[in-house]
């Protein structure tokens, strides 16, 4: 049996010498487009058998008997394991909630929900075994109706807590008299539907058991430390026996959150003594992780003639499906930025997550912020027309800036220029007419739906504000160490934290945060894992931020050890030294030594801890708080040409302004804010997971259609810096923002062109052609 399994080398070596503010070569940039990199799903070791997981067909069911008995006689099976097998604790689950079964005991609540597990010597023969494994069911009617989860007291029960994970209201003055005094009111019923993540890498993994009674675990996750939190409890091992590496990972976009495979991997590994490699496939894995929370919003504002918002009446509803994930941190985040940038001096917000029988949903980039965002986008729209107004003027008459109070009572203490990147996003040259010369440039493209009769042009605008890192009180940290010592003659920095790569760039922005610190060339990142303290989940844009801040105090730690080394061999303090080039510098005395005669045979190491300023929970009754560390802004307007009779929509062109604080890395940041659009997009008219009682209809990229190159339409890109004083390098985490406002702009655009109210995306050809 080889010693350890195939994966990423070692180490990755950053090449360059770009620091904060360059576009260094991506580390696994090349891999990656030839097709080199080794994912989770590449993972490879002698002697290896493979996991496969039997899943539940239906929503809602009793287990009145499960037999394993034939697939256990199955030729070439080791291992079928059942709930009866799990080693320690029988529940796992995000946020302390633990109440997601390792596998199903007595009933199930979600279809695709884990029953049994298979090990086998052939991914086939796992496959086939999984097929003999009989399970009686007695089925039940799945409870889907979130509406009636959350206000019926009759309704039966998904969750023996009852229906309800989370109520969070918001109140700010008096919005029955405020009502009285508006004069002009609107209101609207809006709904998102299911999207997922649609990362391209599935779910996959490797366990591997150690000679100690533990096991080894190479996985594809987004939070290493997590993750233990819930995998050592179940396999009644101590955390100290797990030891968890980060492999690569194929996109991630808030899906690997929630455990998928790793307990399963884990038992199968203990129960035989052999390594288990699980890899879901397409299908699986669209019942093996969450998605964002479908919702239904009602919004009612009232306002003064010249537009100016007077209150905010507002009910969100969020189906998180059967197990909790994220559900309570998502209603926070819906409840706190439920009215956006805006000021309103009156409003009342609640925000509910309720169980259901439907597919379990939490974390997506966005996180409760993109489904509010859509709700209350269309709301200012409305109010403009209603005001007579144009839409962008609406919102700059009612933008909060900095010093602004938001809904929680939260005082934006950074700069907020809202009103001025609106101004900036309208007086953007605009895309030229169609050209019906070239089918591709029309609604259908070559499909030759249309040659150009029934097509519309119509402009819209979104504004969209985000929270950055963890919120409501959570102590958010990362850890980082970094090591200096003289390699091969040359200087060499190793960083090493445990935060997870998942195709945002950090591996690059480590080295270049690094280089600039340090002032060293060579930069080496030691590979994720859990030997090195927590660095934090890779969402909520945070690892920037994060984990960008605490390698960059490790190596002013460092720095400060070399300064004393200098100083001592010199003989000699100074007060006024540098890293630069290599070498060490005094202001008033120049060139010291190189960085190498410093160091010598000395190894420098400092680990460091970074937490970003308190936070405070939203208060249970009024909602109020200091809930958020940072808030970042995006403004997008869409151009789109819409066939009217058909329903067919082309996008023809995103623009986004996007306040970033402090540009890092220009190219990674611009892949950021595309790929957030992208996904915008997808929610805006194509992407929905299609759930009829309970059953998803179209678990396929066949069916369950995602933007691609020929989707996506050009970008301009304004990116602003106004630097956040609380932030390292005063940057602005800038990944989720644009997932937020390019949904209402492009629904925004297709109303100008179409003239209907379009309330609920996606948006699909029958809404429009419709007339509905």
């Amino acid at each position: 049996m080889s010693s350890a399994p195939a994966r990423a080398p070692r180490e990755i070596a950053a090449p360059g010498t770009g620091g904060v503010g360059d576009s260094p070569l991506r580390p696994d940039g090349t891999l990656k487009v030839k097709g080199e990199f080794a994912y989770a799903s590449d993972l490879w070791i002698d002697g290896m058998l493979w996991g496969a997981t039997l899943r539940s067909p239906h929503p809602r069911a009793k287990i009145v008997s499960i037999d394993v008995s034939e697939a256990l006689a199955h030729p070439g099976v080791a291992a079928v394991l059942t709930h009866e097998d799990v080693p320690g604790r029988k529940h796992f689950g995000l946020d302390h909630t633990w109440d997601q079964p390792v596998l199903a005991a007595g009933e199930v609540r979600h279809q695709g929900e884990p029953i049994a597990l298979v090990a086998a010597d052939h991914p086939e023969t796992a496959r086939r075994a999984m097929e003999k494994i009989r399970i009686e069911y007695e089925v039940l009617e799945p409870l889907t109706d979130a509406r009636r989860a959350a206000f019926d007291p009759t309704y039966p029960r998904v969750q023996p807590r009852g229906n309800l994970a989370r109520h969070q209201p918001v109140r700010v003055g008096d919005v029955e008299a405020a009502k009285a005094r508006a004069e002009v009111v609107v209101s609207g019923e809006y709904r998102v539907g299911i999207q997922d993540q649609a990362f391209l890498g599935p779910e996959s993994g490797l366990a591997v058991p150690a000679e100690d009674g533990g096991v080894d675990l190479y996985v594809a996750t987004q939070w290493m430390h997590n993750d233990l939190k819930q995998i050592a409890p179940c396999l009644g091992l101590p955390e100290e026996k797990i030891r968890m590496t980060l492999s690569g990972v194929g996109g991630a976009f808030g899906g690997r959150e929630d455990l998928s495979m790793q307990i399963h991997a884990g038992m199968l590994a203990m129960h035989t003594g052999k390594p288990v490699k699980i890899v879901y496939n397409r299908y699986e894995s669209f019942f093996g992780h969450v998605h964002r929370h479908p919702a239904q919003m009602r919004y009612e504002y009232g306002a003064t003639k010249d537009g100016r918002i007077l209150y905010a009446d507002v009910e969100i509803l969020l189906d998180g499906g059967a197990y909790t994930s994220a559900t309570m941190n998502v209603v926070g985040n819906a409840a706190s930025l439920g009215v956006g940038p805006y000021v309103i001096p009156n409003i009342k917000i609640d925000a509910y997550g309720v169980y259901t029988n439907n597919p379990p949903c939490g974390a997506m980039r966005g996180f409760g912020a993109v489904q509010a965002c859509f709700a209350y986008e269309s709301m200012m729209d409305k109010l403009a027309e209603a005001c007579g107004l144009d839409p962008v003027t609406v919102r700059q008459v009612n933008a909060a800036s900095q010093g602004s109070e938001l809904a929680t009572g939260q005082v934006v203490w950074a700069p907020l220029p809202m009103a001025e990147m609106l101004q900036q996003a309208r007086e953007l040259p605009m895309p030229p007419p169609l050209d019906p010369a070239d089918i591709r440039n029309l609604p259908g493209g070559a499909s030759q739906t249309t040659h150009g009769e029934g097509v519309r042009r119509g402009v819209g605008y979104g504004v969209g504000l985000k929270n950055i890192c963890f919120s409501e009180g959570f102590d958010d940290y990362s850890t980082a160490r970094v090591r200096l010592e003289v390699i091969g003659g040359e200087a060499t920095v190793l960083v090493h934290t445990a935060a997870a790569e998942v195709g945002q760039g950090l591996v690059t922005l480590e080295a270049q945060i690094a280089r600039t610190e340090l002032g060293v060339g060579r930069v080496v990142i030691h590979p994720a894992d859990n030997q090195v303290g927590d660095a934090g989940s890779s969402s909520a844009s945070r690892q920037s931020y994060m984990t960008g801040g605490a390698v960059m105090t490790a190596c002013q730690a460092v720095r400060e050890r070399v300064f004393a080394l200098a100083a001592a061999k010199l003989g000699r303090s100074y007060d006024d030294l540098s890293l630069a080039g290599g070498k060490v510098v005094s202001e008033s005395a120049g060139v010291l030594a190189t960085i190498e005669d410093v160091l010598g045979d000395a190894v420098v190491e400092e680990t460091r801890e970074y937490h970003h300023e308190p936070t405070t929970g939203m208060d249970p009754v009024s909602g109020r708080g200091d809930s958020h560390t940072q808030l970042a802004l995006c403004v997008h307007r869409a151009v789109v040409d819409v066939d009217v009779e058909l329903g067919l929509v082309k996008v023809v062109e995103l623009a986004a302004v996007q306040d970033v604080g402090k540009i890092l890395n220009r190219l990674s940041l611009e892949g950021q804010i595309h790929g957030g659009t992208a996904q915008g997009l997808g929610l805006a008219v194509m992407e929905e997971i299609v759930v009829a009682d309970g059953k998803v209809r179209n678990p396929s990229f066949t069916d369950y259609l995602i933007p691609t190159i020929l989707d996506m339409p050009p970008m301009r890109l304004e990116i602003l810096e106004n630097a956040d004083p609380r932030a390292p390098y005063g940057l602005r985490g800038a990944g989720e923002p644009p997932t937020l406002s390019s949904t209402p702009a492009i629904v925004a655009a297709i109303r100008d062109a179409t003239g209907l109210a379009l309330t609920r995306v996606p948006v699909r050809p029958e809404h429009i052609a419709g007339g509905s």
